[in-house]
């Protein structure tokens, strides 16, 4: 993932003729040139940042640069923690698991679905447990049951060579309605009351 960096006209590099001036204090000092309000914030041993380059005038403001970039780097790893999620987890079964395994699991899944997170649920089967693939469709009942209405399926589950593979999302992001479940066989079984 490519890293975003931020960018700052400074000082010199600021090439308009006027800007409207904030204080170091953060009361607004009116519109001056560009060099008069440099020598200002040099008088304080500041620095000048333009702050809203596409106002009318630009803005700028008097600050202590090292400062200022450290809390505006701060601010876009907030706005981006905020705006994660829609991720795709995993999270892997047995088609045999036992019930304390089975309620951590659930639980972790549960925990993904509240952050929003797409949840692939991976049955593993292992050796002659291919024989017993109607139980890998019985837990995922289990799995859609525990997790209550609050999910849809967004991928029908499929074996793909040794595991039994669905996707689930939150409601919120629902793109295709809870339906019914095909076992293979011509038995039709509802997944979600």
């Amino acid at each position: 993932m490519r890293k975003s960096t931020l960018y700052w006209r400074i000082d010199e590099n600021i090439r308009v003729p006027e800007v409207r001036v904030i204080g170091s204090d953060g009361k607004q000092l009116g519109v001056m040139k560009i060099a008069d309000a440099i020598d200002a914030a040099r008088k304080k041993s500041l620095t000048l940042v333009e702050i809203a380059p596409k106002a009318n005038p630009p803005v700028a403001k008097i600050v202590e640069f090292g400062k200022f970039r450290y809390q505006e780097e701060k601010k876009l790893k907030e706005q981006q923690k905020k705006t994660k999620g829609g991720e795709l987890k995993e999270i892997r079964f047995s088609p045999f698991i036992a019930d304390n395994d089975y309620r951590t699991r659930i639980e972790r899944v549960k925990e993904f679905l509240e952050d929003k997170n797409k949840v692939k649920i991976v049955i593993v089967f292992m050796g002659r447990q291919m024989g017993s693939k109607p139980f890998g469709y019985k837990l995922l009942e289990r799995i859609y049951k525990d997790c209550g209405e609050k999910i849809s399926i967004d991928m029908e589950p499929k074996f793909l060579g040794r595991h039994l593979v669905t996707i689930i999302s939150p409601l919120i992001a629902r793109s295709k309605p809870v339906k019914e479940l095909n076992h293979g066989k011509d038995e039709n079984k509802k997944i979600i009351n």
